[in-house]
């Protein structure tokens, strides 16, 4: 178990760590839902499948801009990541890195007693399910010997993009990230061929067609096809070979192919938790952000409702309204009102900036 300073999870050897709140994942969203329950001084526990925080942003897309931020007109997505951890700082969260919850079961009015892979069980009166697309794997490549060049000659993700530069890159793929990546890398890298499979594209229209510009100015290459096969030489991938839509074979020279072919989600154990569903996804209400399950809540790409948009933004609005139904579910006696950081004394003591 991984665990984040300050604090360390508590809990006898044996015994489930005792919480009122448990969040599994730490993207943006979950992140957020940190800091709006910490406001309304309640603690969290976060878990996430992966060795970090940061969710799809981190993981995906860390040096991509985002520009619908309110209040920032860009910012990078790692930079985002790091922006919500510090503001969550002062609410003490203990995070579980590296762990999969992989079972639930409810425990009356002590609420739900959860356990991990790791073997970290907690005992909790509500659960935050805040996973994003779910557990993920990219769709790989589906040419021999691929994986043997996984993460070192063959990539599914772009973690630091000056890893890339005066590179000979073989980029692969139709949506969003594979043409953001074709315009971005392009006269940064020493060369880029982009290989689509078919004439219609996914990604957007604009980014479309800044790629066919490049290629009119001779700065990048563009094929229609498939891959084929790996060249390799001394242990390392020198280069790609490529079916033609006419049915003849290319050779290109490649220090790294990038491979953007999507995403398979899966909701994983949570699809076993009884919790109603609708396409894959966790049916929600909009007042409380509650699944069908009283006491287990859904914000970010996991849910749906209607007129559900998969924004970042539209996560931090469902974590604030999940947060005040929590905290009426935690003390049903209590009426929670709402304040204002600007002018809450006891708010501007959790966050630690009063005088």
């Amino acid at each position: 178990m991984t665990t984040s300073d300050p604090g360390k999870a508590a809990g006898a050897p044996g015994e489930p760590i005792v919480t009122d709140v448990v969040i599994v994942g730490a993207g943006p969203a979950g992140l957020f839902q940190v800091f709006e329950l910490g406001l309304l001084g309640i603690k969290a526990h976060v878990v996430d499948t992966l060795g970090h925080p940061g969710g799809q942003c981190a993981e995906l897309y860390p040096d991509k801009p985002i520009y619908d931020i309110p209040a920032l007109p860009v910012c990078g997505a790692q930079e985002l990541v790091d922006r919500l951890l510090e503001q969550i700082n002062p609410f003490g969260a203990v995070f579980h890195y590296g762990q999969e919850v992989v079972g639930l079961r409810q425990q009356g009015e002590a609420g739900f007693l959860l356990e991990t892979s790791a073997g970290t069980r907690f005992s909790t009166r509500a659960v935050v399910i805040a996973g994003g697309l779910g557990s993920f794997q990219p769709r790989r490549l589906g040419v021999d010997g691929a994986d043997a060049f996984e993460g070192t000659q063959i990539h599914y993700r772009v973690r630091h993009a000056g890893d890339f530069h005066g590179k000979r890159l073989v980029i692969f793929g139709g949506g969003d990230s594979a043409l953001d990546w074709v315009v971005d890398l392009t006269g940064k890298a020493g060369s880029i061929v982009h290989v689509h499979r078919r004439a219609e594209f996914r990604a957007a229209p604009a980014s479309v067609a800044r790629m066919r510009e490049l290629v009119a100015q001779g700065r990048m290459s563009y094929v229609e096809g498939t891959a084929a096969s790996l060249r390799t030489a001394d242990g390392r991938l020198t280069g790609i070979t490529v079916k033609c839509a006419d049915g003849s074979l290319v050779d290109f020279d490649a220090d790294h192919v990038l491979a953007f072919f999507g995403l398979h989600p899966k909701l994983g154990p949570i699809a076993d938790w009884g919790i109603e569903l609708e396409k894959k996804a966790l049916k929600v209400d909009t007042a409380k952000f509650q699944t069908s399950v009283p006491g287990i809540f859904a914000i970010g790409d996991i849910n749906t409702y209607p007129g559900k948009k998969k924004l970042i933004l539209s996560g931090f609005h469902e974590a604030a309204l999940a947060a005040f139904a929590i905290a009426e579910l935690l003390n049903p006696a209590k009426k929670v009102h709402l304040q204002y950081t600007t002018t809450s004394p006891i708010m501007q003591r959790r966050l630690g900036v009063a005088d």
